[in-house]
This record gives C-alpha cells, sequence and structure tokens, in this order.
C-alpha cells in the first residue's frame, strides 16, 4: 500500500510543493485531523482530499449537506465531492481555509 509520503515523494517538483503546502494548511486549521490514502488520493476523514493531477492539484471538499450556493463555491459537478484547482505555490491561502472552515462546519463526510 502506497503511504502519504510514498505519494507526495513520486510527484514533480512543482506539484510536490504545492502538496506539502496544503498538507501544512490542512494540519494548521483542524489540528489532529486524521491524514491518510484513500480512493488513491491523500484524504482527511472523508471531507477532504488532495490530488496530483497532470496540470494541477485538486484540492477537494465533500458537499455533503451544503446547500446549493456553498456548494457552488468549487469546481466540479460531483454529486458528493468537489474541488479547486491549484496550479501554483502562491495560492489564496485565506480563500482556501475559509472553504476548509465552511464544509469543517456544514458538511458531512462522504462514505464510500
Amino acid at each position: 500500500m502506497v503511504s502519504v509520503q510514498d505519494y507526495v515523494d513520486k510527484q514533480d517538483k512543482g506539484k510536490k510543493g504545492i502538496i506539502e503546502k496544503l498538507r501544512k494548511l490542512v494540519k494548521s486549521t483542524i489540528p489532529n485531523i486524521k491524514e491518510e490514502m484513500q480512493w488513491g488520493v491523500i484524504c482527511y476523514e472523508n471531507m477532504y482530499y488532495i490530488a496530483a493531477l497532470k496540470n494541477q492539484v485538486n484540492f477537494g471538499f465533500s458537499i455533503m449537506g451544503l446547500g446549493k450556493d456553498d456548494a457552488g463555491l468549487f469546481e466540479g459537478t460531483g454529486k458528493t465531492m468537489r474541488h479547486v484547482k491549484i496550479s501554483a505555490p502562491n495560492f489564496d491561502e485565506k480563500a482556501l481555509v475559509q472553504k476548509i472552515l465552511l464544509v469543517r462546519k456544514k458538511a458531512k463526510p462522504v462514505h464510500g
């Protein structure tokens, strides 16, 4: 089984830097959150995920239980998870923290 560190280590330098920054942001925003590999990506309590794709890193969010307006803050058309695309290491951390806290407060974990 691939560990979180194995997953990070196999990424190119640019994506690796973004992923490491996202991991620190999640852990500083929600201390003691459980981090694990699930669905082939880094997951946090079935509420968030970090996935390295070809041209960007997606930071995903559970939208289970969110209203239409809140779910509309995220990209994608998923029924249970949506995301924000991050392609540069200098992304808007404050906006991402606000989304993390919104989901933590209002959404439910995705099971599966």
